[in-house]
């Protein structure tokens, strides 16, 4: 007879959905392994979370809440309620996190006062900045957990500095779960057309932008973001499928986006590699698809001062900047004039998802062997 053991994962945004797919794919290969899931509703609507799970064959939440549009505290809070009802209920030999959004902190919290066993995927990356939510969340998510799968030497040697070492903490290396995402699913993407934005791109070259953190949605920041992309836009086209947030902000405050940037609506995952795959560069303050860019062979301007991903910067994959018209604009054609090897693999060989389950199953007393 099969002892199994129990994981609960907890996800709520676009970013989880991605790293998700390729753990619980893994997950599954294991009979003795169970997975359920909670779907906070972070993300709800669906061009950002239905599609990703009809895509790329996540397995359907098992219990999904409708917990967003509110205050940071108001969501956490509230997040927390429900999972420590799940959790309670369920009672899981393991909880499992992904990177750092208001529905990882809840699931951390939770779970830290039931004394849970908990699991952080993407652990020890750090701004070095805690008035970005961001931050804050991933700190606590690390401090709070038992096992901390990191995606780099750097998030190690970051955890160490903080004295994690002293912790009784495990720190793994996994290499980064998204190259097991980009990987696998980037031949599916390429079987596949996408007509409707063939047309929007059509002929020449363009730049895709994304922009929907908090940071750069503020008031005295969005519109210096718009002002230097309608720049850019004078000499080539911006393709920018745009957050639920920033569309809203951009109407609240009357800002004009230059004709030749094309707004689309927020893109699935297959398609959002189609766009990488044919856009020239990128321009963004997403921490996952500057990474998504590098592993498509394409450069980034990223719209922050710093990365926590810092091997992309040092080998000229990434641009950072401020946000100011400026900078952006320099920085920009400072990122057109780098030329960096993209034969250099950075995060591994898309066998994280593999490394991770492999390690849970020998924490939980199984067999890793599949």
């Amino acid at each position: 007879m099969i002892t199994r053991k129990k994981i609960l994962t907890v996800v709520g945004a676009r970013p989880q959905f991605v790293k998700a797919a390729a753990l619980s794919r893994e997950i599954s290969k294991h009979p003795e392994l169970e997975e359920k899931i909670i779907h906070t509703g972070q993300h709800f609507d669906d061009s950002m979370s239905k599609i990703f799970f009809e895509e790329m064959d996540i397995p359907d939440p098992h219990f999904r809440f409708n917990i967003n549009s509110m205050t940071h505290g108001a969501m956490t809070g509230t997040m927390v309620i429900e999972i420590e009802k799940v959790m309670m209920a369920e009672n899981p030999d393991l909880v499992l996190l992904y990177g750092d959004t208001n529905s990882t902190l809840a699931g951390v919290l939770a779970a830290r006062k039931l004394n849970l066993k908990i699991a952080h995927v993407e652990s020890g990356l750090r701004f070095f900045d805690n008035t970005i939510p961001e931050e804050v969340n991933r700190l606590v998510a690390d401090r709070l957990s038992d096992i901390l799968f990191c995606p780099t030497q750097t998030a190690i040697d970051n955890l160490i500095k903080e004295g994690y070492g002293q912790y009784g903490i495990d720190l793994v290396r996994t290499g980064d779960i998204m190259c097991d995402t980009v990987f696998y699913y980037r031949k599916k993407m390429r079987q596949q057309t996408f007509p409707e934005l063939e047309a929007i791109i059509g002929n020449g070259p363009f730049v895709l932008l994304t922009c929907h953190r908090d940071n750069s949605t503020k008031e005295e920041n969005l519109p210096k973001v718009v002002n230097a992309i309608n720049k850019i836009a004078l000499t080539t086209k911006v393709i920018f499928p745009v957050h639920p947030r920033t569309k809203k902000k951009l109407a609240e405050w009357n800002l004009k986006l230059s004709d030749n940037v094309i707004l689309t609506e927020p893109q699935g995952y297959f398609s959002m590699l189609y766009l990488l795959d044919a856009c020239a560069t990128v321009v963004s303050d997403s921490g996952g698809l500057q990474k998504e860019a590098y592993l498509m062979g394409k450069k980034c301007l990223f719209l922050h001062p710093f990365t926590p991903w810092v091997e992309l910067v040092e080998n000229g994959f990434v641009t950072c900047t401020s946000l100011n018209e400026e900078e952006i604009l320099n920085q920009y054609q400072s990122m057109l004039l780098a030329s960096p090897d993209f034969s250099i693999a950075l995060y591994g060989d898309g066998a994280s998802a593999k490394t991770i389950t492999d390690y849970i199953c020998s924490y939980l007393n199984l067999s890793t062997h599949v």
